[in-house]
């Protein structure tokens, strides 16, 4: 498994991909037991503002959002020095308002130089997990939602 240099990080990572993964299970468990379901939604809760703890402790180590095109193929970002096409790297995201962290593998697609300096980077994911693929693009269509929301909120304020 990937890991980071930042333990918070790696705890973090590994509390939302576990925590995804148990769902469906916690789901199938409150058609047969709606007792132990009601329960393990309570402990899930505390984990979830443990989680936020930690969370807020890693905003501080990880720096300033950068805006990015992200799908759940790759992201595209605006860096300051060159990476050369087909280099692979390490992904480190912090998806808000959450505070998913995900590490992911990326190869390298493109490298072009923004006429304002810096360099327009393309990066493919790798050897992705299903887990941290159903993450991704859960994050995705809730921000697509949320910009919609936005989007109709602008053009319709009486609403």
């Amino acid at each position: 498994m990937l890991q980071d240099d930042s333990p918070l990080f790696n705890l973090l990572s590994e509390l939302h991909l576990s925590d995804f993964e148990s769902q469906h299970l916690l789901r199938q468990l409150s058609d047969k037991d709606r007792t132990l379901a009601a329960f393990l939604r309570a402990q899930n809760k505390r984990l979830d503002l443990l989680s936020a703890v930690v969370a807020q402790t890693l905003l501080g180590e990880v720096g300033e959002p950068l805006p990015v095109v992200i799908s759940e193929g790759g992201i595209e970002s605006a860096q300051a020095t060159q990476i050369a096409p087909g280099t692979r790297v390490k992904v480190k995201m912090v998806l808000m308002p959450r505070a998913h962290g995900l590490l992911l593998r990326g190869k390298i697609t493109h490298c072009d130089p923004r006429p304002e300096g810096g360099f327009e980077v393309g990066t493919e994911f790798i050897d992705m997990t299903d887990a941290q693929r159903q993450l991704l693009a859960r994050y995705i269509l809730q921000r697509q939602q949320q910009q919609r929301r936005q989007q109709l909120e602008l053009n319709d304020p009486a609403s």
